[in-house]
């Protein structure tokens, strides 16, 4: 049976749009652990302190509540209708500071030549029964003109290369394939300036 038609559109996170973002982020599958605080930090969160992934999300869920109230979180909803079914995670450098290390540390080649990026796009977020229509698509599309509202810059992004997957370990997809894929930054205009890790590119475009 063919899919629905979706009634796509795009809201930025703010206070307002937390209960939504809380709502998309309840339904498991890792987000909830997360609350994509992870590059908003500059380094993990310490085990020792909070062991288990309950004590865990609940730090992160209170991290990024006083993040998105002090307006230190960027990131773009996808909405069907009135319900909250995608995310994109966007800001500039100093927002995201985990990436400033692993770009240190493993990118290939060194990008000692390669322009110092404005903004950075991590994470993107769809429910389940929402996959392969778009959603992701749509949202980079939205964190791309919310960057040109925003005065605009360079923007890098970390996609995963689906030409690597003979590279590919067994978690290669659930703790990457967050970044997006590389066909989909291409198709907004983006190009490879690098790789971060063997499985998935550095990509720029200007905005």
């Amino acid at each position: 049976m063919k899919a629905e038609p979706l009634s796509l559109t795009t809201r930025e996170l703010t206070t307002q749009t937390w209960p939504d973002f809380e709502t998309l982020f309840s339904q498991g599958n890792g987000w909830d652990f997360c609350w994509c605080t992870a590059f908003q930090r500059d380094k993990p969160l310490p085990g020792s302190l909070h062991r288990t992934r309950a004590e865990r999300s609940v730090v992160n869920h209170r991290h990024k509540r006083e993040l998105v109230c002090q307006g230190r979180s960027h990131g773009v909803l996808v909405y069907d209708g009135g319900a909250p079914i995608g995310w994109c995670q966007y800001g500039r450098k100093d927002e995201l500071p985990l990436m400033d290390g692993r770009r240190g540390r493993f990118a290939k080649p060194p990008l000692d030549g390669v322009p110092a990026e404005d903004w950075r796009v991590t994470c993107f977020v769809v429910a389940k029964k929402y996959r392969r229509r778009g959603v992701a698509a749509t949202a980079l599309r939205a964190v791309l003109a919310a960057i040109g509202d925003a005065g605009g810059g360079l923007v890098e992004g970390y996609p995963l290369d689906l030409a690597t997957k003979d590279r590919w370990g067994p978690g290669t997809w659930s703790d990457y394939g967050h970044f997006g894929t590389v066909s989909m930054f291409e198709a907004e205009g983006f190009t490879r300036v690098g790789m971060l890790r063997p499985t998935n590119a550095i990509m720029h475009k200007d905005v």
